[in-house]
């Protein structure tokens, strides 16, 4: 990757979307829409609700199935320039198991598997929450696909070095965390839950704190490279990050807010490594 930069799942939509406001061959790379093996419209009623200091979602991995992308927006994706990462979901293990299969035919640099939506019904987290089951599913993903395995992991488990060191143990080449924190809204004129699941994930700057604890605290345990995400919004945030322990950063959903944030989070770092004389960011990792 040209820097350490990636577009976070589920908030850039397949890059092609955001080409009107930036170039996005500048960035590291971006990870796709939240795929799952068929084509899903995703949760009914409210799916974005605004909080102080960040949002909550119960999008419900909308998308339009693997095969689909195989042979469209994994195309398009390619011409952006960076280095494409497809997001696979799941409500089974069938499902994740033939969907890796699937994404062997085509082009993509890694796959990041995701075991740890809390929008869906079944699958996603449920797979995260506990270490044998994420090391059950990825063994048997990292078994039939030909790309490096990324395991996308969540906040939501008891034990989340646990999880991470069980994933390792079974094949991943490489974690990102973290995914959204299982949060709720009441509509208090209505008299009842904003979202039809009730719960939904909480993303923004509310939740870097416990992403920075929790990527710390996994890279410190682990010796394959980390992905770090939740609640970055600024060059510092980024550098927080690397600091920790993160090999790259994920950037999500202060892009709503702002769709120019990565690009200055991009010049922020090269401002940083020529301040402090640095030959790479990747100087810094891990220092604290």
């Amino acid at each position: 990757m040209k820097n350490p930069v990636i577009a976070a799942s589920g908030t850039f939509g397949f890059g092609i979307e955001y080409e009107e406001y930036f170039d996005p061959t500048i960035l590291g790379g971006v990870s796709s829409k939240g795929l799952t093996l068929r084509p899903s419209r995703g949760n009914a009623g409210i799916r974005v609700w605004e909080t102080p200091m960040g949002m909550l979602n119960s999008i419900g991995l909308e998308n339009p199935g693997v095969e689909h992308f195989v042979s469209h927006e994994a195309l398009e994706m390619r011409k952006l320039g960076c280095a494409v990462i497809a997001n696979l979901g799941g409500h089974s293990e069938e499902d994740y198991v033939t969907g890796a299969e699937m994404l062997n035919g085509c082009d993509i640099d890694i796959l990041e598997l995701n075991i740890s939506c809390p929008n869906v019904k079944s699958g996603g987290m449920a797979f995260g929450t506990d270490p044998d089951q994420a090391a059950d599913i990825t063994s048997k993903v990292k078994a039939v696909t030909r790309h490096p395995l990324m395991v996308k992991l969540t906040p939501n488990a008891g034990d989340i070095v646990a999880v991470a060191r069980a994933c390792e143990e079974a094949g991943a080449d490489g974690l990102s965390l973290i995914n959204t924190v299982l949060g709720m809204a009441i509509d208090v004129r209505a008299e009842k839950a904003v979202f039809n699941n009730v719960y939904a994930g909480l993303s923004g700057p509310a939740i870097m704190p416990i992403a920075l604890r929790m990527v710390h605290q996994v890279a410190h345990a682990v010796s394959i490279p980390v992905s770090g995400l939740g609640g970055i919004s600024t060059a510092e945030d980024a550098i927080a990050f690397i600091m920790a322990g993160a090999s790259t950063v994920q950037v999500g959903a202060t892009t709503f807010r702002d769709p120019m944030a990565m690009v200055n989070i991009i010049k922020g770092l090269e401002e940083y490594a020529e301040k402090k004389s640095l030959k790479n960011i990747q100087d810094i990792r891990g220092i604290v």
